[in-house]
């Protein structure tokens, strides 16, 4: 989890204590991307409270707040053990290209690592070895 993303979740920590940030990232160098979750669900007014929380990012950033989505990124070790049995698709930090981008079935996770199936077999990869990871929707 980068530095930016644990301090928007302090941020909002005591002010919006029911959303989890499941996603900061910056992207293409200027706008700040979050995606947010609430256990009532996402919504434009939601989305609306968040931003004008974080409203001092504007002064860097191009802000913005959305729901997940049905490619919902997975961040952290609970959110890979909520979604086992579906089908993700991860960006890894090395290896050749071709191996650097994996897709497969998510067979289980703890605290420390992640056991994908993926076409060559079964893999398991600690958590700073992904960069990324999404649900592949319709699953």
């Amino acid at each position: 989890m980068s530095a930016l993303q644990t301090d928007i979740e302090d941020r909002l920590r005591d002010l919006e204590p029911d959303v989890e940030v499941l996603l900061a990232e910056v992207v293409s160098g200027a706008t700040l991307r979050l995606f947010i979750d609430h256990p009532g669900g996402v919504t434009l007014g939601l989305c609306e409270r968040v931003s004008g929380r974080l409203n001092d990012y504007r002064d860097r950033y191009a802000l913005e707040v959305s729901s997940p989505g049905s490619d919902r990124p997975l961040t952290k070790p609970l959110h890979f053990q909520r979604f086992v049995g579906r089908v993700v698709r991860l960006r890894l930090a090395s290896g050749a290209d071709d191996q650097r981008k994996l897709t497969g079935e998510l067979l289980g996770a703890d605290e420390r690592t992640v056991t994908v199936a993926v076409v060559d077999g079964v893999v398991t990869l600690p958590y700073d070895q992904i960069l990324r990871c999404n649900l592949v929707p319709g699953d």
